[in-house]
């Protein structure tokens, strides 16, 4: 196997390790599932153009979550999102596995639905968020307590 097949080998081996990870934190911020997929080729990309050196798996993973976010903060101020409008509620559908939690977070400011996502789906500490963000654990904290509280009151409406 030569050198050019290994690097193949070792990205396609990084991306069906990650993918779900970084699909789902994709999701969580803009809410489409086509946006979403946008944003996972995006990242997968530059992963593959850059040839990232890491210390550790942990921080191969801390740089896809980083450049993931990057990207989804790109998605929000592009010029193209700025100038789309909404479709009109009669062409929405719904999917089996979306429930009202899904919504509510959709709901969310994009700053809350990453510590939210990052927190309960990743299962990182405030410590590692705070790291990953670049945000001081006192933010984290602040916006973590926000969130669920948002959360909260709009489930109450659904129960």
């Amino acid at each position: 196997m030569n050198f050019e097949s290994q690097c193949t080998a070792t990205a396609e081996s990084v991306v069906k390790k990650y993918a779900d990870m970084v699909y789902r934190l994709a999701f969580a911020q803009v809410g489409s599932k086509s946006d979403a997929d946008d944003i996972f080729q995006e990242v997968f990309l530059r992963y593959v153009q850059s040839e990232p050196v890491f210390e550790s798996e942990e921080h191969r993973k801390a740089w896809l979550i980083r450049v993931t976010v990057n990207c989804t903060k790109k998605h929000w101020s592009s010029a193209w999102y700025r100038k789309t409008v909404p479709l009109e509620d009669s062409f929405t559908f719904e999917l089996p596995e979306e429930n009202g939690i899904n919504e509510a977070m959709q709901k969310l400011a994009p700053k809350y639905r990453s510590v939210i996502h990052l927190f309960y789906y990743e299962g990182y500490s405030i410590t590692e968020i705070s790291s990953i963000l670049c945000i001081r654990e006192s933010t984290i904290r602040t916006q973590l307590t926000r969130a669920r509280a948002r959360l909260s009151e709009m489930l109450k409406g659904d129960l």
